[in-house]
């Protein structure tokens, strides 16, 4: 039989898609390339795998068979490869990081900087989601460890996931360091409310981000509504319209490293934070990279929260 990993790889995409386009795109794959895949390892299975009507791709009886043991002979493929990569040493290598996007343009930046200056022959590959999907993607074995945030409790978790805890940070309140009519905002050391906030023009994150739903819960607590001028948007987004003084921004402590052009303030009455935590799988050896990697984030950590002065009075290690 001439099955090889690349066929059975094009058909577990285009299973987890229902879509040829979409398969051959994440595969960067030409759309005929990837048709022809499909198509040659039909013909060496003699059986059709996918039900084609109308543009609606769905699985035959035996592409319902194969999906499972396609996925297995992958993922052992990953694990061979692994293995060879740890023969190596940190020469080599491959890591698949997952963050939220609040923590890909602070810590993680930070501590992707520093490990490739360490081991610049491992690949690293970054995957920005939600705190939720990032631990669904690690219960599957589609990363190797993740940065998560909580702004409030945990619920139970996985029994197959190893939580450990970072950094808790506060979240504060930025405006443009220079506004357009060219006064601050708010001066070193400023606090405000709650209250204060709701009076201001606000940027806000899209619905289901993260931090929108935790101040969400906060102003909906204090019985208090947003006085909303911008919303949707992305971090970067958030930032950049801030920095041109389109309002203010609720935002971890962290992200304000290397903004010379946003200023900031404490939030009080009330004060809201968040715990930063790594995960990884609990039923999984680590790699020798991802455990450096583990050590990086760990000791970035580290000096943010007791080396960096703008930083001390927000952020603190959990130990």
């Amino acid at each position: 039989m001439g099955m090889n990993l690349e066929q059975l790889a094009s058909f577990v995409e285009v299973a987890n898609t229902g879509h040829f386009t979409k398969a051959a795109a994440t595969l960067h794959l030409a759309q005929p390339s990837l048709s022809r895949q499909i198509s040659t390892l039909e013909k060496e299975l003699g059986s059709e795998l996918f039900h084609r009507a109308h543009g609606h791709i769905s699985l035959t009886a035996a592409g319902e068979t194969l999906l499972p043991s396609a996925r297995r002979m992958l993922a052992d493929a990953e694990a061979v490869r692994r293995d060879m990569d740890e023969l190596a040493g940190l020469r080599k290598g491959r890591i698949r990081l997952g963050a939220t996007p609040t923590l890909c343009v602070s810590l993680v930046a930070e501590a992707i900087s520093g490990f490739h200056h360490e081991h610049p022959g491992v690949e690293l590959e970054l995957v920005e989601k939600g705190s939720r999907e990032l631990i669904e993607a690690l219960g599957a074995g589609e990363l190797d460890l993740a940065l998560i945030t909580r702004t409030h409790s945990p619920s139970a978790q996985m029994p197959r996931l190893r939580m450990q805890g970072v950094l808790s940070e506060d979240l504060v309140v930025i405006a443009a360091a220079e506004s357009p009519r060219g006064g601050a905002e708010f001066l070193p050391g400023d606090t405000v409310t709650l209250g204060d906030v709701a009076a201001l023009p606000q940027v806000l994150f899209h619905h289901g981000y993260d931090l929108r739903e935790a101040t969400s819960a906060a102003f909906d607590a204090a019985g208090l509504a947003p006085n909303i001028v911008v919303e949707g948007a992305e971090m970067d987004a958030v930032l950049r319209f801030v920095e041109r003084g389109l309002g203010v921004a609720i935002v971890p402590a962290m992200v304000l490293v290397d903004r010379p052009r946003l200023t900031s303030a404490q939030l009080l009455e009330p004060s809201l934070s968040r715990t930063v935590s790594l995960a990884t799988r609990a039923d999984v050896r680590p790699t020798r990279a991802a455990s450096a990697m583990e050590t990086t984030i760990l000791s970035t950590a580290r000096v943010l929260a007791e080396e960096d002065a703008g930083l001390a009075a927000h952020v603190r290690l959990v130990e």
